[in-house]
């Protein structure tokens, strides 16, 4: 893992699942990686928040 690796994982802030390697990105930027397959977090379900839904 580097700083230039892929995300693994779409958290809303303040998720307790996030550990300490995140970092926070603008709205637009959490759809476009959740809409291309980036997995969203499963206890804080950023796809609901942001209102992407399968």
């Amino acid at each position: 893992m580097n700083r230039d690796s892929l995300p693994v994982a779409v958290h809303v802030g303040g998720c307790h699942m996030a550990g300490k390697r995140w970092k926070g990105v603008p709205r637009d930027v959490a759809v476009g990686a959740l809409t291309e397959g980036v997995q969203a977090c499963g206890h804080c379900h950023p796809d609901t928040v942001l209102g992407i839904l399968d």
